[in-house]
C-alpha cells in the first residue's frame, strides 16, 4: 500500500531550480531518508509532502492515503500563543491521547472531584493506562520535565524535542522528520534509534546522522540536480550504488563530449544556407552542448592552509570546577593538550559542556583551579551562538572582510575568493547575500571565517548542525590532517568515531571521564559495565577471573577490551565476505577478484590483533 506519494512535482525560485517534475512513492513499512547538499531543497520537498507547502507544476500532486494519520517535525516547529509544554505535547486527535491528557488536568482539579472521577472512568474504557505510562517515558527519555512550562520561554532545542515527543505520543502512521536528531543529546539519539527500529511505522525524514541511516533507513532518495536517485538498502548499500551511477555517468559525459567535439567541428564548416537537415544537427548540439555543460561533478572540499607553529604548552587545566547554586557541572578536572591531538567532549544537554569550554578559553573564570594558555596557541573557536553574519552582505564580502588572502603551505597564498571555491561556494553563489543562504550554507560560511584566521587550536561545539553528508565527508578529511590540536562537542557519534580518539565524557554530578578510545568502544564498555553490576542470578556460579586479570591495570584492560572489539568488527566483516561468496553466480569475476583481496587483508588484520592482544595480556 503507498502512504504518500508525489507527482510531477516542482519547486522554482527565479532562476533556481529546486525540482522539477520529480516522482516520489513511500509505502507502507517503509523507512526512507532523503539526502543532498544544503540549498538544494529537501526541507522544500518534505513541507511539499507534508501539505503545508503546494506542489508546483503542471499536473503536479501530492497525495496522502486517507488512512495514514501524518505526522510532521520541521526543523523549527511553531506552537500556538501562550501554550503550555502540557498543551503542546498533548494536542493530538488520538482518543487515548486525549483522555491521558484529560486524566492529568483533573489530578490537578481537586476542587472537582468529578472531573478525576469521570477522567478515570473513560481511562479504564479506553485501556489507555499504558499509553499513559508510555508518555511519561517519552518526556522523561527527551528531559521535558516541567510540563506547566510556557513553550515561548524554551530554547529552539527544547521546542525541537517537545514537538517530538508529541510525534511519537501520537503514534501516527507516517511520519516526516526534518533533522530528528538535532538538538538531541547522544542518549536521546539512541533512544530514537531503538524506537524507529522497533515500530512498523512508515518514515520519510532528513538526516545527516549516518548512523541513523545505516540502522533505521531500508531506502535513500537523493536529490541531485533538481532530479531524484533512489536507491534500495541503508547508508553503506546507498555509498556503493551511488559510486556504480556516478561511474556510469562518467563514462557516458566522455561519449557526449566526443559526440560535441565532433559536432562543433560540423558547425563551424556549416555553410551559411541552412536546410532542414542542419537545422536539426544545430538543434542537436544546442541540446548536447547543455547536456555536458550542465554536469557538474561532485565538488570537492581541498584545503592546505598552514596552521602556526604550536609551542611546547599548549593549553593547560589545572584542577577547575565549576557550579551553578547547587548544581556542579565541572569538579576538579585537570588535562595538558598535546601538538596534534584530536579530543571529543560528549554527555547530556545542559551537563556542562559549553561550560567547560568557555572556561578552557578563558571566557569565563573557573571556580577553583586555573586555565594556562601557550604563548603561540591561537584559537578558532566555532559556536553555534556565534553565527552572527551580516544578513545585507555578499558571500564574498564576508570573507574578505576578515582577509583578503591566507597563507598555504610551501609559502603559496589562497585568495578569499578562492577558498569560497574550495568551501563549494562557486563564483555565482559568492554574489548571493547571506539572507538568501541555508541553514548548512550559513553554517559552511561561518566555518570558513574561523579558519581564515588561521588557527592552531580548533574548538568546534557541534559543528555538523545542518551539514550536509558531502560537507561532513570532506570537513572529516580536512580536520584529520589539521596539523593542530581539535576540541570537539558534538552528537554526531559517526563523526566523533572517524575524529576523536579520545573523548571526556561528562557523567553527571561535575564529574569528567577521561576515555582514550572510541565513542562506540565507550558505549561497549558501558554496557559490560551495566551487566557485571546487574545482580546474578541464582543459577548462575560466579566466573571464575582469569588468571591474570588482577593483574593488569586499568589502562591495561581498556586497551585489551579495545583490541577485542576490533577483533570483533573483522570477524564480523569476514563473515559478511564469506555469505556473498556463497552467492558465485551472482558474482563478476572483477567482483570475486576484489573479494578475494579483502578477506586476505581482513585475516592479515586479525591475526595483527590478535598478536596485539597476546602481548596486552602478556604484559
Amino acid at each position: 500500500m503507498v502512504y504518500l506519494e508525489l507527482e510531477r512535482v516542482s519547486k522554482i525560485y527565479g532562476e533556481k531550480v529546486l525540482f522539477d517534475q520529480v516522482d516520489l512513492q513511500v509505502a507502507q513499512n517503509t523507512k526512507v531518508a532523503l539526502v543532498a547538499k544544503n540549498g538544494t531543497g529537501k526541507s522544500t520537498l518534505l513541507r511539499v509532502a507534508a501539505g503545508v507547502d503546494q506542489p508546483e507544476g503542471v499536473g503536479s500532486r501530492a497525495y496522502v492515503h486517507k488512512d495514514a494519520r501524518l505526522a510532521y517535525l520541521p526543523q523549527e516547529p511553531e506552537f500556538g500563543a501562550g501554550a503550555t509544554v502540557m498543551d503542546a505535547v498533548f494536542d493530538s486527535d488520538n482518543e487515548m491521547v486525549r483522555a491521558v491528557r484529560d486524566y492529568e488536568m483533573a489530578l490537578s482539579r481537586t476542587d472537582k472531584p468529578q472531573l478525576l472521577q469521570d477522567a478515570l472512568g473513560r481511562m479504564d474504557r479506553l485501556q489507555a493506562w499504558d499509553i499513559e505510562a508510555r508518555i511519561k517515558e517519552v518526556l522523561s527519555k527527551l528531559n521535558i520535565e516541567d510540563v506547566d512550562q510556557q513553550v515561548a520561554t524554551l530554547s529552539g532545542g527544547q521546542r525541537k524535542r517537545v514537538a517530538l515527543a508529541k510525534l511519537i505520543i501520537d503514534e501516527p502512521d507516517l511520519i516526516i522528520m526534518d533533522e530528528p536528531t538535532n538538538h538531541l543529546d547522544l542518549d536521546m539519539i539512541e533512544w530514537l534509534e531503538e524506537w524507529l527500529q522497533s515500530t512498523n511505522l512508515t518514515l520519510l525524514m532528513v538526516t545527516h546522522d549516518r548512523y541513523f541511516l545505516e540502522r533505521v533507513c531500508n531506502r535513500i532518495i537523493e536529490l541531485d540536480g533538481g532530479q531524484i536517485y533512489h536507491y534500495t538498502g541503508n547508508y553503506s548499500d546507498f555509498l556503493d550504488k551511488k559510486a556504480t551511477r556516478e561511474e556510469t555517468s562518467s563514462a557516458e559525459l566522455e561519449k557526449d563530449r566526443k559526440r560535441m567535439k565532433q559536432e562543433l567541428e560540423w558547425v563551424r564548416r556549416m555553410p551559411s544556407g541552412r536546410g532542414t537537415k542542419a537545422k536539426s544537427r544545430l538543434s542537436a548540439f544546442s541540446e548536447l552542448k547543455e547536456k555536458v555543460g550542465g554536469f557538474r561533478k561532485e565538488e570537492e572540499l581541498q584545503l592546505e592552509i598552514k596552521g602556526q607553529r604550536l609551542g611546547s604548552k599548549i593549553l593547560e587545566a589545572h584542577n577547575i570546577s565549576k557550579s551553578y547554586g547547587e548544581k556542579e557541572l565541572v569538579r576538579g578536572f585537570s588535562y595538558k593538550f598535546q601538538k596534534g591531538e584530536r579530543v571529543g567532549i560528549v554527555g547530556r544537554n545542559g551537563a556542562g559542556k559549553s561550560t567547560l569550554l568557555h572556561m578552557l578559553t578563558k571566557e569565563l573564570e573557573p571556580d577553583t583551579g586555573k586555565v594556562v594558555h601557550g604563548s603561540n596557541t591561537h584559537f578558532g573557536y566555532y559556536t553555534q551562538e556565534g553565527i552572527n553574519l551580516a544578513q545585507d552582505m555578499r558571500v564574498i564580502d564576508v570573507v574578505r572582510e576578515i582577509a583578503e588572502f591566507i597563507p598555504l603551505e610551501k609559502g603559496m597564498k589562497l585568495t578569499a575568493r578562492g577558498l569560497l571555491e574550495r568551501f563549494m561556494f562557486n563564483s555565482k553563489q559568492q554574489q548571493v547575500y547571506v539572507s538568501q543562504l541555508s541553514g548548512g550554507e550559513r553554517r559552511r560560511l561561518y566555518l570558513l571565517t574561523i579558519l581564515m584566521k588561521n588557527p592552531n587550536f580548533l574548538i568546534l561545539d557541534e559543528p555538523t548542525n545542518d551539514l550536509d553528508i558531502v560537507t561532513l565527508n570532506v570537513l572529516e578529511d580536512f580536520l584529520l590532517d589539521f596539523p593542530g590540536c581539535v576540541l570537539i562537542v558534538s552528537h554526531d557519534r559517526f563523526f566523533l568515531d572517524k575524529l576523536a580518539h579520545h573523548l571526556f565524557i561528562f557523567e553527571g554530578e561535575g564529574k569528567i571521564r577521561d576515555w582514550n578510545g572510541l565513542y562506540t568502544e565507550y558505549r561497549e564498555q558501558l554496557k559490560t559495565e551495566s551487566q557485571e553490576s546487574a545482580p546474578p542470578t541464582p543459577a548462575a556460579a560466579p566466573a571464575a577471573p582469569a588468571p591474570s586479570e588482577n593483574q593488569l591495570s586499568q589502562e591495561q584492560r581498556k586497551a585489551i577490551r579495545r583490541v577485542e572489539g576490533q577483533i570483533g568488527k573483522l570477524e564480523e566483516r569476514k563473515k559478511s565476505i564469506n555469505q556473498q561468496f556463497n552467492n558465485m553466480a551472482a558474482l563478476t569475476p572483477e567482483k570475486i577478484a576484489d573479494l578475494g583481496r579483502e578477506l586476505a587483508e581482513v585475516n592479515e588484520a586479525i591475526e595483527d590483533k590478535e598478536l596485539e592482544w597476546m602481548e596486552l595480556v602478556g604484559e
